[in-house]
């Protein structure tokens, strides 16, 4: 698959690619970022979500450079240099670009492949902390040129949004479900089970959000969630706890009714919240497949009300939009805040993604757009309201316009 650039995108990669590496690049590349529709936090339980990739992307001007070393400069940063002679996880570049790069490139030639080195000069609207999963983008862009330049396009979409979680897990560091990098390198909208975690089933929903007269709007809070690590994790580890008390490894492989027949004895030894967070597993694992079911039929206000009920279960149960202990600064609770105030009851808003920082998502009817986007900036600073569109692409390579 293949997808078109304008002609003032590849200017813009060739004269970045020029400047950075003093040669003409040779292949373009780009890969979305994703937005979280439906499943908050259920993909590292092996549940159900569903996703879209936008039109927002991280892309690449490449060049094979005949040496055993990636050389990766994005705009705005300094380059980043990793030797393939050493492809094992560096405690020094936990949470950095270059483990990233290592990580995928590691799992390619732990599946048999001979990755060799390439220049990459990235451009990225796809912004870091924007809740769009700039690193999951960032991570399939990697695995997307690596499968092209070395690997014949034998790795499927999917196969290559497992080799991105496996870097950002045990090189970032960073314990990530499979979601940001399933829905950026497959494209479009789509549903997946993660049940079987070596085949998670996908299925493509077709909808126009805007055939039905809302726009899909993401707001970025103003919070930066690159401190907040041990935040996210807890999700997860918290969950572990409780699974441990039944020898599970995921809650999706505890029957709900067991779970809620132990909350006395799981009060006590892995506390209310972890509690809490699996009422929200259980109940969100099953929205997903309403909101499907609801889109599929055409009732876009079913869809919405369960958005709006996937919102609060988040805010009050999972409680992923206040990190602990935080009074002075609630950025994401104020977007919230703003997002009711400005939809006056309708359309639908949730907190997007990971949570705790970033930002939240709104489903606005055209006719409230322009004020509520006005509404939201003044407060939250120009430019905080992003309104975006369904990308059918995942990974691919980009081609010039003729």
């Amino acid at each position: 698959m293949t997808k078109t650039m304008t002609i003032q995108e590849k200017e813009s990669l060739d004269s970045g690619f020029a400047a950075a590496f003093g040669a003409a690049a040779q292949r373009y590349f780009s890969a979305p970022g994703r937005t979280e529709i439906g499943g908050n936090h259920t993909d590292h339980q092996r549940g159900c979500v569903l996703a879209g990739a936008v039109d927002l992307d991280t892309r690449a001007a490449v060049r094979c450079n005949g040496s055993d070393k990636v050389r990766v400069l994005s705009k705005g940063y300094p380059l980043c240099e990793v030797s393939l002679a050493q492809l094992q996880p560096q405690e020094s570049e936990i949470n950095t670009t270059p483990a990233l790069i290592r990580g995928v490139a590691a799992r390619f030639v732990q599946l048999g492949f001979e990755v060799k080195g390439f220049d990459a000069y990235v451009e990225s609207t796809v912004l870091p902390g924007s809740g769009l999963s700039s690193s999951a983008a960032f991570e399939v862009l990697i695995g997307t040129i690596i499968n092209h330049l070395f690997c014949d396009c034998a790795m499927t979409q999917p196969r290559i949004a497992m080799i991105g979680q496996y870097a950002e897990n045990v090189f970032f560091g960073k314990p990530s479900g499979l979601m940001d990098q399933m829905a950026s390198a497959v494209g479009g909208m789509v549903t997946i089970d993660f049940a079987d975690k070596d085949d998670p089933k996908i299925e493509p929903v077709g909808f126009d959000f805007a055939a039905c007269g809302h726009a899909l709007c993401i707001i970025d809070s103003g919070a930066d969630h690159a401190d907040l690590t041990d935040e996210y994790a807890a999700i997860p580890n918290e969950i572990k706890a409780l699974c441990a008390h039944f020898g599970k490894e995921v809650l999706t492989q505890v029957a709900e009714a067991d779970f809620y027949a132990a909350i006395p004895m799981l009060r006590k030894t892995c506390g209310d919240r972890a509690v809490m967070r699996g009422i929200h597993e259980y109940e969100e694992n099953k929205r997903v497949a309403l909101q499907v079911k609801a889109l599929r039929d055409g009732d876009f206000a079913g869809f919405l009300a369960l958005v709006k009920q996937s919102g609060y279960s988040s805010y009050m149960y999972l409680q992923n939009v206040i990190p602990a202990g935080y009074v002075q600064h609630q950025d994401m609770a104020v977007a919230l805040g703003l997002c009711e105030h400005y939809l006056q009851g309708r359309g639908a808003y949730r907190v997007h993604g990971g949570g705790f920082a970033g930002t939240v998502q709104a489903f606005v009817p055209f006719e409230l757009l322009k004020d509520f986007r006005a509404g939201i900036e003044n407060a939250l600073g120009a430019g905080a309201c992003h309104v975006l569109s369904i990308r059918p692409e995942g990974g691919v390579e980009l081609v010039p316009t003729k």
